[in-house]
């Protein structure tokens, strides 16, 4: 057997395998979605209760579209099940790409799978426990004399998924920390010394990314320079120790 035909048949064997642990993943989503149909209302009804709970007495949502009440619930059902399932999803990633990392690859690229999961999870629970309250109660009292606040359920959801990508994403930010030091891109010291240009940062993005008022953008741009400030002690720790390089020079503001 020549060369060729080795790389030929090792190829179909990745291929072979890809496709294994992409049925396993699809198959473990569709599982779990399934038994999560008979609660797809329930599911939603938590989902909404941050804006419920805001709104005046007698206050509710509506369904602008015929097939609307039956397809957004579904569509919540789906979401949950990939989130619960993906621990399993990242696992069969994880397997397929594995065998093909170097043993000090497969001590760096784990634990920062397993942390940037666990991380997102913390985002988007933060955003549904802490922001919410806040942002929904924020729209409930700024309606007009008059003006009923009644929310379509499909743009409803499509708003929480927002925030929650926006906020999962923010938490992710000592993985890019580390990430960044790892792989020699920026050092402690320039991170450092870039401390006030991020500060400024998060609130500039707390303030795209969330209501216009004071409190739900400094509840995202907090966490964010906080987990900065977490990316730099972890990456502190994991540099290497030769490395001492100059701090990143940044223009002085006062000149």
């Amino acid at each position: 057997m020549n060369e060729e035909s080795t790389t030929i048949q090792e190829f179909i064997v990745h291929l072979i395998e890809l496709r294994t642990r992409v049925i396993r993943a699809v198959a473990a989503v569709f599982v779990v979605f399934v038994a999560l149909l008979p609660f797809a209302n329930k599911l939603y009804t938590w989902l909404a209760y941050p804006l419920l709970s805001k709104m005046p007495i007698g206050g509710h949502m509506i369904a602008t579209e015929v097939t609307t009440p039956f397809f957004v619930p579904m569509k919540v059902a789906g979401l949950v099940a990939f989130l619960l399932a993906l621990p399993y999803v990242l696992a069969q990633i994880w397997g397929f790409v594995a065998p093909g990392l170097y043993d000090h690859e497969k001590r760096m690229a784990l634990p920062l799978i397993i942390s940037s999961t666990l991380l997102f999870y913390v985002g988007m629970a933060f955003a549904y426990f802490a922001v919410f309250p806040f942002a929904f109660g924020f729209f409930a009292n700024t309606a007009p004399q008059g003006v009923e606040m009644m929310t379509d359920i499909d743009k409803y959801l499509s708003f929480v998924i927002s925030m929650f990508l926006a906020f999962g994403l923010a938490f992710e930010t000592p993985v890019a920390v580390v990430l960044l030091v790892k792989l020699g891109i920026l050092n402690v010291p320039q991170l450092r010394a870039a401390r006030r240009y991020v500060v400024v940062s998060a609130f500039v993005v707390g303030a795209i990314f969330t209501p216009p008022d004071a409190v739900s953008q400094t509840l995202l741009a907090i966490p964010l320079w906080l987990l900065y400030e977490l990316g730099i002690l972890v990456a502190s720790r994991v540099a290497p120790k030769e490395e001492e390089a100059e701090p990143l020079k940044l223009p002085n503001p006062e000149s």
